[in-house]
């Protein structure tokens, strides 16, 4: 199984020039889904985590523009980088394939109720996640009823996930505390500097 590494994850982002605040929400959304992989009493893949909940937006700044299904693009690109484990899970964090597709929680089940989890930069509760949502996404009937669908689904998910951690959905909050993630922010910034400099004495040496 090839896993991308933080830097690599990093390098890719950069790549497909994704704006500021989408590194900085998935950066949260990283956070988030690695403090419940270390949490939740059964074992996961951490790498595969990380990778999953860092990548997982990486074709939203186009999707802007060109409406596409952000999720199963990035998918796509990650199977055509020769990551498809991590390609399954991105395609994932918006709706899961199968809820509930084993006896434990899965890295697919944390990396998509971590994003359930983070609105913009900040962890909040379901609710309040939802709520935005709604408001955004939600001006159609249709399309509202497919939101509250998917929340009842993510409320199950949320139950069951918790079942498996020694604290609460709300209680997680106050566990994690307050980070903006401007270290992180920072290293991304500092990884893509020395990558782009190396990448022009590559050139001029060519």
């Amino acid at each position: 199984m090839r896993i991308p590494a933080r830097r690599d994850c990093y390098r890719i982002m950069y790549e497909m020039k994704m704006m500021d605040h989408i590194v900085v929400h998935s950066l949260q959304v990283c956070r988030v889904a690695m403090f419940l992989a270390n949490s939740i009493e059964t074992n996961l893949d951490l790498n595969l985590v990380q990778a999953g909940a860092l990548l997982h937006d990486i074709t939203k700044t186009r999707s802007i523009e060109t409406r596409e299904n952000h999720a199963q693009t990035a998918r796509e690109l990650l199977i055509s980088l020769d990551y498809p484990e991590v390609g399954a899970i991105v395609g994932q964090h918006v709706l899961l394939d199968k809820y509930f597709a084993s006896d434990s929680p899965t890295e697919a089940d944390v990396v998509n109720y971590s994003d359930k989890r983070v609105i913009h930069d900040k962890v909040g509760s379901l609710t309040q996640r939802m709520n935005y949502i709604m408001k955004r996404y939600g001006t159609e009937p249709e399309r509202r009823e497919y939101i509250k669908r998917l929340w009842e689904k993510t409320r199950l998910l949320e139950s069951r996930l918790f079942h498996f951690c020694p604290f609460s959905p709300e209680d997680m909050e106050g566990l994690l505390g307050q980070d903006n993630c401007s270290p992180e922010f920072s290293d991304y910034i500092s990884t893509n500097s020395v990558n782009t400099i190396n990448a022009g004495r590559q050139s001029t040496v060519r």
